[in-house]
C-alpha cells in the first residue's frame, strides 16, 4: 500500500518518472536464481545493446549543482527548438506523426531528465544537490505548464484533430488512437478551449499550485524529527532497536520520521504514554510549515476545478481514472466502510479486551496510539505469532534472492547484478533484467534499501528512464529505482526484515516489474503509466506471495541456522491473525481515502488539516489532540483525490490473484505468470485497463475474491 512515485507534470507529459544504502549492506553479494557472483561490467551491457538493438545503459547523473542545472536548462532549450520546428509546419498537410506522436518524441528527453532530478532530490547524500534538484523541479514544472498552454502547439494538434474528424486523415487504431484521443482530452481538461482571460488565469494558478506542491514535498523530505526516551519508557521494544538507538547519554533517540523506528516503538512499547507521545510527534511533523501550504493547495485546486467547469477537484482528478467521478469514488469508499463496520467493531472490542486486561480499567478504550501495539499483542497471545521473533527468518540477502527466484520463474526472467560507473550513495546496487528464454535485455533497476538523513523516508519505485519505441526502430529500455527504508544491519547482525517489510519488498518490486517489462510504443503509456486507481493492483496482488508456504519455504530460513526453515504452521497462524484485524487495516485506509476526497470535494475554505482529523476520528480513531497528520501526508501531492485508489485497486488485485490460486501451479504457475506479464505488465497504459483485466482473467472483474479476502463475504 505504498506510493509509486511519479514526477508531477501536467497530463501532456504525464509518464512514470524516477522514484546510498547504509554501510554494512550485504545486498551486493546476493546470489539467487540467475544472479551472478561477479557483477556484469557496463561494457557487457553495451554489448547487449548492440546485439539486441536496444538502448539500455543508465544515464550519467549530474554530480554537481552547476552540472545539474546545465543539464535541465540544456534539455529544455533543445526541446523548445524542436517544438519551434514542429509548429512551423503547414497546417493543411499535418499528420498524426507530425503532431500528436511528435510531441511524445520531443518530450521523452524532458521526462527522463525530470526522472533523474527526482531521484537526486529524494535520495542524494549531498544537501546542496537536493536543494538544486528541488529548484530544478520547479523549473521543469513551470516549463511543462507553459507547454500545456502554448497556443501554437495546441493549434497544431487541433488542426490534425479537425482534419481527422473530417475524414481527411488515415484512420487511427490501438495505441495511436488512444494517444490522439487522450492528448486532445487533456488539452480540453487544461482549459485550452476556454476564452483567453480564463485560460491565462488557470495557467497562473497551475504554476502557483506546482510551486506550493514542491515546497510541501520538500518540507516532508527534509523533516527529521527525533524524540528522546529512557530505557524504561521503551520497555517491550526489541533489544536490537534499543542497542542501535542508544545515545552517549544512555537514553534512546527515536526518529519519528523514519517508519522503521516508529513502528518498532508503536508495535512493542508497553507504556501507553510512550506510544501516545511518539504518535503525537509523528502526527505533528511539518504542521507549522505545511499546514498553511496545504490550505493554499486545496484552495487553488478548488479554484482551478471551478474555472475548468468541474464541481470539485475530486471530479477533475478522477475523470480519467477507472472511477470516473468524485461521487463514484466517494460511494465506493463509504460503502466499503459501512460493510466493514460490524467486523471493525468486533475487532476493536477484541483489542480493547487486551487493554482492559493490562490496565484493569473498565472504561479503557482503544486509542489511535494503541491499535498497532494491541494488534501485535493479539498476534502473540491468540495466534502465537511474534513478529519480532520471526525476523531471524527474513535476512535481506535471502529475501532478495528468494524474491528474484520467484519472479524469474513465473515471469520468465533473469536478474543479474551490474557494476555501475557511479551511484548516488554507498550501498546502492544496479541490476539488469533480461528475458530468460532469449536473453533479450528488458531494463535495469537500482536498489537503495536503507534509511539515511535527507532521503525520501518511505518506500517507493521511481522511474529513472522511461521506455519507448525509438524512431530508428530500436527501443529505449527503462531504468527504475527502488527507494526504500528497510531495517538496516545491526552491529553483529545482517539486515533482518519483518514479515511486513518482506511484503513491502514484493509489492514495490512489482512496480519495478511493471516498469521494466513494458512494450508500449509511446513513453506516455510505458510501464505503470496506467489509471491511478489501477496502478497499485498488479503490485498489491504480489503481496499474496509472501503469505504462501509454497513461496516462503524457498527463502524463510534462520539466518544463523539455514537448516531451520520457518514453521509453516506459524505462517498459517500469521494469515489468521492478519484476517483477525483486517477491518482495522481497511478502516484506516478508508479514513485516509475519505479525508482526501472530502478535502478535495468542496469549494469552501475549510481547513484541510481539520477535515482530515475529523474524518479520521469518524471512520477510525481520534488523532492526538493538536496534531495534524495531513501536513506530513506526502500522498497529497500526486495522489490527491486518489488515495481511494489503494482500496479500489485491492479489489482488482484480489481478483487477479484468484487466477493464480485457481491454476494448477498455484502462485507459482508459469502459464498464468506469463499471461500476467503479457496482458498487464507489458501492455502498461497502451490500452484501457478494463480491457487488460479482461484479457488476463477472461472476464470482467468483480469483488467476490476481495470480499472473501477481507472477511465480509
Amino acid at each position: 500500500m505504498l506510493p509509486f512515485r511519479r514526477f508531477r507534470l501536467l497530463p501532456l507529459l504525464l509518464v512514470p518518472a524516477a522514484l546510498g544504502a547504509c554501510a554494512g549492506s550485504r545486498v551486493e553479494s546476493a546470489a539467487g536464481h540467475g544472479a551472478t557472483a561477479a557483477p556484469l561490467a557496463l561494457a557487457d551491457v553495451a554489448a547487449l545493446e548492440q546485439r539486441f538493438d536496444v538502448q539500455l545503459l543508465p544515464p550519467e547523473f549530474a554530480r554537481t549543482p552547476a552540472s545539474l542545472e546545465e543539464q535541465v536548462r540544456g534539455t529544455l532549450t533543445r526541446a523548445d527548438w524542436e517544438l519551434e520546428r514542429l509548429v512551423a509546419q503547414p497546417r493543411n498537410t499535418i499528420g498524426f506523426s507530425g503532431s500528436i506522436a511528435a510531441l511524445d518524441v520531443i518530450l521523452h528527453p524532458v521526462v527522463n531528465v525530470a526522472n533523474e532530478i527526482s531521484v537526486i532530490k529524494e535520495s542524494s547524500t549531498d544537501a546542496a544537490m537536493r536543494e538544486k534538484a528541488s529548484a530544478m523541479v520547479e523549473v521543469l514544472s513551470a516549463w511543462s505548464i507553459a507547454l500545456q498552454y502554448r497556443q501554437d502547439v495546441y493549434g497544431l494538434c487541433r488542426a490534425f484533430e479537425q482534419a481527422y474528424q473530417a475524414g481527411a486523415r488515415p484512420e487511427l487504431a490501438g495505441e495511436d488512437l488512444k494517444l490522439f484521443e487522450e492528448t486532445m482530452r487533456d488539452y480540453r481538461r487544461a482549459g485550452l478551449a476556454l476564452e483567453p482571460q480564463t485560460r491565462t488565469e488557470v495557467e497562473r494558478l497551475q504554476n502557483e499550485l506546482s510551486r506550493i506542491e514542491n515546497e510541501f514535498d520538500t518540507n516532508i523530505t527534509d523533516a527529521a524529527v527525533t524524540t528522546d526516551f529512557s530505557a524504561a519508557e521503551l520497555a517491550g521494544v526489541p533489544q536490537g532497536f534499543l542497542d542501535s538507538s542508544r545515545t552517549a547519554s544512555g537514553r534512546h533517540a527515536v526518529r519519528a520520521t523514519v517508519i522503521t523506528d516508529y513502528l518498532a516503538v508503536m508495535e512493542n512499547a508497553r507504556k501507553e504514554e510512550t506510544r501516545k507521545r511518539l504518535a503525537t510527534v509523528r502526527y505533528s511533523v511539518a504542521m507549522a510549515e505545511n499546514g498553511p501550504l496545504l490550505r493554499q493547495m486545496t484552495g487553488l485546486r478548488a479554484r482551478i476545478a471551478g474555472l475548468l467547469g468541474y464541481a470539485t477537484w475530486a471530479d477533475y482528478q478522477i475523470e480519467p481514472r477507472m472511477a470516473k467521478s468524485g461521487a463514484n469514488a466517494m460511494a465506493f469508499a463509504e460503502d466499503l466502510s459501512r460493510r466493514l463496520e460490524p467486523k471493525f467493531r468486533a475487532e476493536v472490542e477484541a483489542l480493547r479486551a487486551l487493554k482492559l486486561a493490562d490496565a484493569g480499567d473498565p472504561q479503557a478504550k482503544i486509542e489511535l496510539w494503541d491499535f498497532r501495539y494491541y494488534q501485535n499483542q493479539l498476534r502473540k497471545e491468540r495466534y502465537q505469532v511474534d513478529a519480532e521473533a520471526l525476523r531471524r527468518f527474513f535476512e535481506l540477502d535471502r529475501v532478495l534472492a528468494g524474491m528474484f527466484g520467484v519472479y524469474e520463474e513465473i515471469f520468465g526472467l533473469r536478474f543479474r547484478q551490474v557494476k555501475p560507473s557511479w551511484v548516488w550513495a554507498k550501498g546502492v546496487t544496479l541490476w539488469l533484467a533480461s528475458d530468460a528464454q532469449d536473453g533479450r535485455p528488458l531494463g535495469m533497476f537500482y536498489l537503495d534499501l536503507f534509511p539515511r538523513e535527507g532521503k525520501y523516508n518511505h518506500f517507493a519505485q521511481f522511474d529513472v528512464v522511461t521506455g519507448r519505441a525509438l524512431e530508428d526502430g530500436s527501443y529505449r529500455r527503462p531504468v527504475a529505482a527502488l527507494i526504500c527504508n528497510f531495517t538496516p544491519p545491526g552491529a553483529d547482525t545482517p539486515s533482518l526484515l519483518s514479515h511486513s517489510e518482506v511484503e513491502t519488498f514484493f509489492h514495490e518490486f512489482g512496480h519495478c516489474l511493471h516498469t521494466i517489462l513494458t512494450q508500449a510504443k509511446y513513453g506516455r503509456y510505458a510501464g505503470a503509466a496506467v489509471a491511478q486507481d489501477f496502478v497499485e493492483a498488479p503490485s498489491q496482488m504480489l503481496e499474496n506471495w509472501v503469505w504462501s508456504p509454497q513461496v516462503l519455504r524457498r527463502f524463510a530460513v534462520d539466518w544463523q541456522n539455514p537448516d531451520e526453515t520457518i514453521d509453516l504452521a506459524v505462517v498459517e497462524r500469521m494469515a489468521e491473525a492478519d484476517l483477525a484485524t483486517k477491518a482495522v487495516w481497511y478502516r484506516r485506509q478508508l479514513a485516509f481515502a475519505l479525508a482526501d476526497l472530502r478535502m478535495h470535494s468542496t469549494r469552501a475554505a475549510d481547513d484541510p488539516v481539520q477535515v482530515a482529523n475529523q474524518t479520521i476520528a469518524e471512520v477510525f480513531f481520534t488523532p492526538p489532540a493538536g496534531s495534524g497528520f495531513a501536513a506530513y501526508w506526502g500522498h497529497l501531492t500526486g495522489y490527491d483525490a486518489g488515495y481511494y485508489g489503494y482500496a479500489w485497486a485491492d479489489s482488482i488485485s484480489a481478483d487477479l490473484a484468484s487466477a493464480f490460486e485457481a491454476s494448477p501451479g498455484g502462485l507459482l504457475d508459469v502459464a498464468t505468470g506469463m499471461r500476467l506479464r503479457r496482458e498487464i505488465y507489458s501492455v502498461g497504459g497502451s490500452r484501457d485497463e478494463s480491457a487488460s483485466i479482461r484479457a488476463f482473467l477472461g472476464r470482467d472483474t468483480d469483488n467476490r475474491a476481495f470480499a472473501h479476502a477481507i472477511g465480509v463475504d
